[in-house]
């Protein structure tokens, strides 16, 4: 049995999960939700579909088996065989390209920091040239750009700049320019012109979501006690003080303003939720600050994931081996052949897991089979 195969009814059985669930009420007024789900259903649907075909594809291909005995069928009988095997492969590819783990930062903003490294002066203005290159191919794909924030140099260079880019699929696109790149050209400064060798650094940072606190109610424990204070009027005379413990966090908030039990809860729940907000942001942030510094690399010269030669019109992504002689229009945003070769490096890279992965997994159905035989036997 072809091994992809092997799940069929078990996403089947997913399917139909996922479009209950997308069918509730509180999922239908959930739009972030319900717009994950109706993602992940559609894929689902889309794999199950082309499964299903590659199956009815098998089915023809057994069927045919026999006809290639017959003397009289056999040529027509090995053409429509041809034709199935054909159709088969590319369900096949297909399907191997939609059981590609997703990108879990697919679909969202980014912010592209451009920093000079080793080079000086020089770094800087190639710094200003990689910023322009990015803006110009964002506008050849319709994506929304927005400098930040920047370091000028006094000869039109920046020390460092940030580059905000928003739109569909802006991650997709331009995840792969993170790390070091160098250019070797005479720069505007060198009167001997002698070539020069400096680095940029790049860093692709996704955007964080807005980060939505949901409060577990076994995750908290809830306190009431009598409000304390200076004495007289102001003292409350009930058990309306309300103390609130984040368990996971230790987080304690204490209110005891108000004279009614519930306002009081009600505001500690809000400064919780705030407190639990600030603590998600700065550990998102220093991850994101983790993830930056593994980008880019020291920033050194020797550091490289591609190379601008200016003086041979050359540039050359060192990741996949790609070199093209057309460096000004890369400069300009022309950057779909560089990014469509690693886009399928990784894609294949990808497939040759999955398919190992399956491969592996029947090969262990195999044996737990056999296995069983012999016992029983």
């Amino acid at each position: 049995m072809n091994p992809l195969l092997s799940d069929l009814f078990g996403l089947k059985a997913k399917l139909e999960k996922l479009g209950q669930k997308m069918s509730r009420p509180e999922v239908l007024t959930n739009r972030l939700l319900y717009q994950e789900l109706a993602v992940e259903h559609s894929r689902t649907s889309e794999l199950v579909e082309n499964l299903d075909n590659l199956k009815r594809r098998e089915t023809e291909i057994d069927g045919l088996v026999e006809l290639l005995e017959d003397d009289e069928l056999r040529d027509e009988a090995r053409e429509e065989m041809e034709r199935l095997e054909t159709d088969k492969a590319a369900l096949e590819s297909k399907i191997h390209r939609l059981l590609l783990p997703k990108d879990p930062m697919s679909g969202k903003d980014l912010i592209i920091e451009i920093r000079a490294g080793t080079g000086g002066e020089e770094a800087a203005l190639f710094a200003a040239s990689l910023l322009e290159m990015y803006m110009r191919f964002a506008e050849r794909k319709g994506l929304r750009t927005e400098v930040l924030a920047s370091s000028p140099t006094p000869l039109g260079g920046f020390r460092e700049v940030l580059l905000e880019v928003s739109g569909k699929r802006a991650y997709e696109l331009l995840k792969f320019e993170s790390g070091t790149h160098r250019v070797q050209r005479v720069p505007v400064t060198e009167s001997s012109g002698r070539i020069h060798t400096s680095a940029v650094t790049v860093a692709v940072m996704p955007e964080p979501d807005d980060i939505e606190i949901e409060i577990d109610a076994g995750d908290v424990r809830v306190d009431r006690f009598r409000s304390t204070g200076p004495g007289g009027q102001s003292v409350n005379t009930t058990d309306s003080a309300i103390r609130i413990t984040h368990l996971p966090t230790r987080t304690v908030v204490t209110c005891q303003d108000e004279k009614s039990q519930h306002r009081n809860k009600e505001r500690a729940m809000r400064v919780l939720r705030a407190r639990l907000y600030d603590l998600a942001v700065a550990q998102q942030q220093q991850s994101m600050a983790s993830a930056r510094r593994a980008m880019v690399g020291s920033g050194d010269r020797s550091e490289r994931i591609r190379t601008y030669n200016f003086p041979q019109n050359r540039v050359s992504d060192h990741r996949v081996n790609l070199t093209l002689y057309k460096l000004e229009a890369v400069l300009q945003g022309d950057l779909d052949e560089m990014l469509d070769a690693l886009s399928a490096a990784e894609e294949a890279k990808l497939l040759d897991q999955v398919t190992k992965s399956a491969v592996g997994d029947s090969e262990a159905n195999e044996e737990v089979a056999h296995s069983q035989s012999k016992v029983k036997s």
